[in-house]
């Protein structure tokens, strides 16, 4: 197995880094791996920075190293070093992983609000229901017998006037008075206005 690349003290570091990235453009394992090396500590520094989170941190680094692998030939020298362009790659890539991770809490914060707002109004629904219920029982406890049974009979199991006089046997006017009396007393005693 060769030995390892050594990277150069600063002066020349750029240089060697360029070459490093050219040997990696084309396949060489040996400078990647010495590039990787000698890059790492410092993408990882950058990551960490923006996402304060060791593991996402981590994630984002390898994310990085990978694509300057599957990258390298897309380096141009002229445009800035080796340092400055993985560094950048690092920082974007860490930018992104914070705004994609505020953008999925902030859907699911909304998700979690529009549920919960849902499961609120379902239950307070059901009680003002029931409340008018037990309101709508007490008035009709109310009335006549007459007035009660032909606004039940009409109302609750929807049948005609005419089908409620005949199953009362009462004369279809005097069912027609005792429903219109009777809604009166129920509308005065649920205190709806006219």
């Amino acid at each position: 197995m060769p030995e390892p690349l050594a990277v150069p003290d600063p002066p020349t570091a750029d240089r060697h880094l360029g070459e490093l990235v050219a040997r990696t453009a084309v396949g060489d394992h040996e400078a990647y791996r010495t590039l990787y090396r000698a890059l790492t500590g410092r993408v990882l520094g950058v990551v960490r920075r923006i996402l304060r989170d060791q593991a996402q941190s981590e994630e984002v680094a390898q994310e990085v190293m990978l694509e300057v692998w599957r990258s390298a030939a897309r380096y141009r020298p002229e445009r800035g070093g080796v340092a400055a362009w993985v560094l950048t790659m690092a920082h974007h890539r860490a930018v992104d992983r914070v705004r994609r991770s505020e953008a999925e809490t902030a859907r699911e914060e909304k998700a979690a609000a529009s549920s919960q707002e849902r499961a609120f109004d379902e239950v307070s629904e059901q009680i003002e229901n029931r409340l008018e219920r037990e309101r709508v029982r007490r008035c009709l406890g109310r009335l006549t017998d007459l007035q009660r049974q032909s606004l039940v009979l009409a109302y609750y199991r929807g049948l005609t006037y005419a089908q409620v006089a005949d199953l009362l046997e009462t004369p279809l006017s005097t069912v027609k008075t005792r429903m219109r009396d009777g809604l009166v007393r129920l509308r005065d005693c649920l205190g709806v206005g006219s």
